[in-house]
């Protein structure tokens, strides 16, 4: 999939802002989705410390988690967009890729339409009645194919000019960003996206490239966190439109976790590092 194992740091100011350890998921996951805001946020699905496919759904609320009505469909590697209530989750593994889409009310989960494009490793932004998912894998080859979900189907648009995994994601619909990932060529890719609601073009790189990491906030004020650089990554960074700018680190470096809220109101939570599963969750302010 990948003909090399390069990376790219390069060096670039320390802005303001920290990441504070807050109260734990109650089921420590991996390749779990999630969205909303940092004050109320969810995140489901995921792989769990059984090496299951779980289902999962917990709520936050800006100071604890709570178990809530589950997926339909128990899977990892799946993304998610929009809110608390009125949520939803898409695509993922379960003994093969999946095109589910599911819709949330707050409440429960109810089957969306499917994706046209099985796939995982994807990423997602928007919102229920306005999603994107971008990139991803299909169990054997990258995935370039964009998809836009109105609320009750998917349809595809213009493709990601780099077809790539493990990508971060931010924005909605008519302002969004596909970060990082790996592509053919790079594992450890530093290339950012931004969409229009039509079509993608280049923005600023990433300074440390990476998988598997996590994207918040918006197109002109993005925020982007954790993943794999070769090893476990805490790195963060600030978009503002056009370049990335370090900012201070995680506290628990992690790659396959979710992301959510703003770029000065984030949200971590879950993933792994070398050694076990994460279930520490981390506000940034």
């Amino acid at each position: 999939m990948s003909a090399s194992t390069s990376s790219s740091t390069t060096t670039a100011p320390v802005i303001s802002g920290s990441w504070t350890v807050t109260s734990d998921l109650n089921v420590s996951r991996t390749l779990l989705a999630g969205a909303g805001t940092q004050i109320a946020s969810f995140s489901a699905g995921g792989y769990d410390e059984l090496l299951t496919n779980a289902d999962t759904t917990e709520l936050y609320d800006g100071s604890c988690w709570t178990v809530a009505n589950s997926l339909n469909t128990a899977r990892r590697s799946v993304s998610g967009c929009g809110s608390t209530s009125a949520g939803l989750t898409f695509g993922g593994w379960e003994a093969a890729a999946s095109a589910v889409t599911e819709e949330y009310d707050g409440t429960c989960w109810a089957a969306g339409g499917a994706l046209n494009t099985a796939r995982r490793y994807l990423g997602g932004f928007g919102t229920q009645s306005a999603g994107v998912a971008c990139g991803g894998e299909d169990g054997m080859l990258l995935v370039d194919a964009i998809e836009e979900y109105n609320g009750t189907t998917w349809t595809s648009g213009n493709v990601l000019n780099t077809p790539r995994l493990g990508v971060g994601a931010a924005g909605l619909l008519s302002a969004g960003l596909c970060i990082g990932g790996q592509s053919f060529f790079v594992t450890y890719g530093t290339t950012t996206e931004e969409y229009d609601g039509t079509s993608w073009t280049a923005g600023g790189g990433l300074n440390t490239g990476k998988r598997y990491l996590a994207g918040a906030g918006t197109q002109t004020a993005g925020l982007s966190f954790g993943g794999n650089t070769g090893a476990v990554s805490n790195a963060t960074e600030t978009y503002n439109g056009s370049a990335w700018a370090n900012a201070n680190a995680l506290n628990n470096g992690r790659y396959y976790h979710t992301g959510s809220g703003t770029q000065t109101a984030g949200l971590a939570a879950g993933g792994r590092d070398l050694g076990s599963y994460i279930a520490a969750t981390e506000e940034y302010a």
